[in-house]
């Protein structure tokens, strides 16, 4: 059985409401799952790197996948993004869905095929409970849309680190893995969590057409950088994000992100990154694992974009 699979079947045991269907909830999770996210792999990648099976880590990874499920219902809303669930749901289903799944995310966790050992579930609990809590006050702090780097960085501690470090906090949690090590595991997903985050926004700002940032006036971080430093060409720069927040001007498109990679705001967000990128391998040496593989490959992977994305500038 596959990581999705599991997930599929830890959400069918549980007890929705009186035992009463809810066919838009499973709908909307089988085609989540249908994509195959790599998030959902988190909890299996922790707990087998403990020493834990595939079938073990089925609660933790039933429990992400309705974590994020909330997270992405209430960020698509938040941005009011054209992709989001909540155009065709419509807002008031979209928003009790969100709901529903955090709850879920919690449930699963409780139900009786989920943790067995008290410690082990009460911890996975509270790891929960602090992520959503966390990150919903992360999305508080982005809709404020974050004016200088240290409002940025905030946002990224608190926004994106705390699914990535609960997903591996719960991951080693139901591996049998011991407090300290689980915790280990945890700043190591933070970390990740931070990687994801400047590697999404580089991914953002080079995407053509214009990724929705660019017509909202939002600020990730290669376009703060652009709008903060002094050189030669930021008035041009500010000129061009005005423009594209009126009309999808791909020529204006390209020229501001040939201004990102001159100023050297690509450059400075792949400083960050790799700089992160570093102090996790670090970390991940300095654990006593069982299998490290799965989360070598993990981090491996994360690079393999960078590459790209730097042949890719270059030829610009």
């Amino acid at each position: 059985m596959d990581t999705y699979t599991l997930a599929l079947k830890a959400l069918s045991a549980l007890k929705l409401g009186q035992g009463y269907a809810w066919p838009e909830m499973e709908s909307l999770f089988k085609r989540a799952a249908s994509s195959q996210p790599r998030d959902w792999q988190l909890p299996q990648l922790a707990c087998e790197a403990v020493g834990g099976e595939l079938e073990q880590a089925a609660p933790a990874i039933a429990a992400i996948a309705c974590a994020q499920i909330s997270i992405i219902l209430i960020d698509d809303l938040l941005d009011a993004d054209p992709r989001g669930e909540h155009q065709t749901l419509g807002l008031p289903a979209a928003a009790n869905l969100a709901a529903a799944f955090q709850a879920a995310a919690l449930e699963v966790i409780s139900a009786k095929e989920g943790i067995d050992d008290p410690a082990a579930k009460q911890a996975a609990w509270r790891s929960l409970n602090q992520m959503m809590l966390t990150t919903a006050f992360g999305q508080y702090l982005d809709i404020q849309n974050p004016a200088d780097e240290a409002a940025y960085w905030k946002v990224v501690e608190t926004k994106s680190a705390p699914f990535y470090g609960a997903a591996f906090h719960i991951g080693a949690l139901v591996g049998d893995a011991s407090i300290e090590i689980a915790e280990q595991l945890k700043q190591l997903g933070a970390l990740y969590g931070e990687i994801i985050q400047i590697h999404d926004d580089m991914n953002d700002v080079m995407a053509k057409p214009a990724n929705p940032d660019w017509m909202l006036g939002r600020s990730p971080l290669p376009i703060l950088f652009a709008q903060s430093v002094d050189y030669p060409e930021r008035d041009k720069f500010l000129q061009l994000r005005r423009v594209l927040q009126s009309v999808p001007d791909p020529e204006a498109l390209a020229e501001a992100q040939l201004i990102l990679i001159r100023c050297g705001a690509i450059s400075y967000s792949l400083y960050e990154l790799t700089r992160r990128h570093s102090a996790a391998q670090e970390m991940l040496n300095g654990l006593a694992l069982c299998r490290r593989t799965g989360l070598e490959l993990l981090f491996e992977d994360l690079i393999e974009p960078v590459k790209k994305l730097l042949s890719t500038t270059a030829v610009a």
